[in-house]
């Protein structure tokens, strides 16, 4: 009973501080790995010994096993076949090319700075092959670089991570085995590959049809069905071949994705929730069975060949793969930046030390505290610097410019040409013929379909543009809309006009969780000022909200807004053009675009006979727009020139 109670103790204590860490990580933005790490050996033997996974014996190697099983599943149904395609030949190079790559270089650092023998280097160099998942999704969550960049990192995380396993037992076998020659050596590699992406495939179709064809079950049983589908799946790949089961669960979690199963975003959420907690676990049990000892019985060699490997491997192995793709030098420079290693990694090292132990062969606690160090030093180097080097290199999504605009109205054209003025790439989707005819006049590039269909948004260019605005005179057909967009192509920004009484907009911090921003003012006056566009009834100007006078500015501005005479449009803050949210807050240096409200020239043209005309702007007379004094007062004008920027 004691012993049942002290083994409980320590699954209690490793979750609760495995989530601990994780929250932590969440309030101050870095990696969790940081405080997964750190947390575990300050509790480990080497700190304040009260947690003592090697009391689990056998118990530690299943729970890790089927904590890597979900791990990877996970990440396979994260990958989206669409995004895999515009890296496809970059992503196939990393993978394969890459792996060889990584595999000798890092062999011979291991053996020539950290004095390795050449059979364990390469055991060694197997061990970190991988790029980690559980590291990489967590980081591009606080970074949040272009999307094309972190579809490859992701991919490569999720697809490396059964390659390197698979090889590195390949390896361990050879080593086990002296006597296997290299067709044995590679046939092994190529059956685990075969037998996992069979077992996989098939175990993934089979879900898919059981969850798209049994609507009597319960949301929480189709999540439980699914978990015991992936383990079960993984046990019949390892019971025919040994470590085919990693391979079987990524492959089922691409095809279940590809089947388009219901509620499929619960289902992600259900186990993206199991893997945080597994990844907490396990990151925590493994860092406290670390010794520290051993990590620093090493020497400055085993650092260098660290280092070698993250400044010289990857960037060569990175240089090479992407030599004929797209990416620019930038894009290309943090790849080559960014090659944190994880659980995998930890995981099989912690088992190998093991299996080499029990075989009476030297170097198993020599290659788990390298890899453990390499685990480390990538985790806090590169993954604290992250960020910084993505905004040097300017390639965060926020620095994306480009605009997708649902909705060839009036003032869809009109957003439309504002950022073709400032020189952004823009696109127009609508399905009413006419609209589409009149933006296709004004210069402005349209598609005339729905975007609801996700392929139009992908031939519309929408994964390299910035911001995604849904503009249609029905807001619950704008929701729609962009909700599609955050879930389908996670857009930088995402923009949609809805009323005022919807749930978005009552609720701001559920706005702000589903990414979606409300644009300019509620749906009901968004409708008049099209009117307003059509009738030629505004003008367009520019003011600047300097230090001085700043809150009667604000005041001003706000007054004239709920007035309904004024809409802004875009803010241009710290170098960046945004588009204006319904409850902006406006700050000091903020040079900001809108419309104003000014009847005059239709009422001119009334008393002088003259016939009801459009008088939109065009890409030319945009150009004319001058910057205004707003809070001055605007001086009282006949003139019906729609170009013409308010005057004070």
């Amino acid at each position: 009973m004691e012993v049942s109670f002290e083994l409980t103790l320590q699954i209690v204590m490793a979750v609760l501080t495995g989530i601990s860490a994780q929250v932590i990580a969440e309030f101050f933005k870095v990696p969790s790995i940081v405080f997964l790490l750190l947390f575990g050996i300050i509790l480990g033997a080497d700190g304040l010994n009260l947690l003592h996974p090697h009391e689990l014996g056998v118990g530690l190697e299943v729970l890790v096993a089927l904590s890597v099983a979900i791990i990877l599943f996970e990440g396979g149904l994260n990958l989206e076949l669409r995004d895999l395609g515009r890296v496809s030949g970059s992503l196939r190079n990393l993978v394969t090319f890459g792996t060889l790559i990584t595999l000798v270089g890092g062999g011979m650092a291991a053996h020539w700075l950290a004095e390795f023998p050449w059979s364990i280097a390469f055991l060694y160099a197997a061990l970190v092959v991988v790029t980690g998942p559980t590291v990489i999704g967590p980081l591009l969550k606080q970074v949040e670089v272009e999307r094309k960049v972190a579809t490859l990192l992701e991919s490569e995380g999720v697809l490396i991570d059964p390659v390197g396993a698979i090889l590195a037992v390949v390896v361990l076998d050879t080593i086990l085995n002296s006597n296997a020659s290299p067709t044995e050596i590679f046939s092994g590699l190529l059956l685990r590959f075969i037998i996992g992406a069979i077992i996989g495939g098939m175990s993934g179709a089979l879900l898919g049809f059981i969850l798209k064809n049994t609507s009597f079950l319960s949301e929480e049983l189709r999540n439980l069905v699914v978990l015991a589908g992936v383990w079960g799946l993984f046990g019949l790949a390892q019971l025919t071949l040994s470590e085919s089961g990693l391979m079987a669960t990524v492959v089922a979690g691409i095809v279940l994705r590809a089947s388009s199963i219901p509620d499929e975003r619960l289902l992600r959420r259900f186990k993206g929730q199991l893997t945080v907690l597994c990844v907490s676990v396990l990151f925590v049990l493994l860092a406290a069975d670390l010794s520290i000892d051993s990590i620093f019985a090493l020497g400055w060699g085993s650092v260098l060949a660290v280092l070698a490997l993250m400044w010289g491997v990857r960037p060569i192995s990175v240089a090479l793969c992407t030599i004929n793709s797209d990416l620019n030098w930038r894009e290309k420079f943090f790849l080559g930046w960014i090659a944190p290693r994880g659980i995998v990694s930890a995981s099989v090292a912690s088992l190998f030390a093991i299996l080499l132990t029990q075989k009476g062969i030297n170097g198993g606690d020599s290659i788990k505290a390298l890899v453990f160090l390499t685990i480390m030093m990538t985790v806090f180097i590169q993954g604290l610097s992250a960020r910084w080097v993505a905004k040097g290199l300017k390639i965060t999504a926020v620095e994306t410019k480009g605009a997708v605009i649902v909705g060839c109205n009036a003032l869809g054209r009109l957003m439309g040409l504002l950022f073709k003025q400032r020189g952004e790439s823009v696109v127009l989707i609508d399905t009413d013929p006419e609209a589409c005819e009149k933006a296709q006049t004004q210069g402005l590039s349209v598609f005339q379909s729905s975007a609801l269909d996700p392929d139009v948004l992908e031939e519309a260019g929408i994964e390299s543009m910035g911001t995604f605005m849904a503009l249609t005179s029905n807001g619950q057909v704008n929701l729609v809309l962009a909700q599609r967009a955050v879930e389908e192509f996670k857009p930088p920004r995402v923009f949609a006009i809805f009323p005022s009484n919807s749930p978005e907009e009552t609720n701001p911090n559920k706005t702000s969780k589903t990414k979606i921003s409300p644009a300019f003012v509620d749906q009901q006056l968004i409708k008049t000022w099209n009117q307003y566009l059509i009738e030629g009834q505004y003008k367009l100007g520019i003011t600047h909200f300097q230090e001085s006078g700043l809150s009667f500015k604000q005041a001003h501005f706000q007054t004239l807004i709920r007035a309904g005479e004024v809409l802004p449009l875009l803010v241009q803050r710290n170098g960046s053009l945004q588009v204006v949210q319904a409850t902006q807050d406006w700050q000091a240096g903020d040079e900001v675009t809108y419309l104003l409200h000014d009847p005059r020239p239709e009422l001119l043209k009334r008393l002088s006979g003259g016939s009801k005309t459009s008088k939109e702007l065009s890409a030319e007379q945009l150009s004319e727009v001058e910057e205004v004094p707003l809070a001055e007062p605007v001086e009282e004008s006949g003139s019906d020139s729609v170009t013409q920027p308010i005057k004070n």
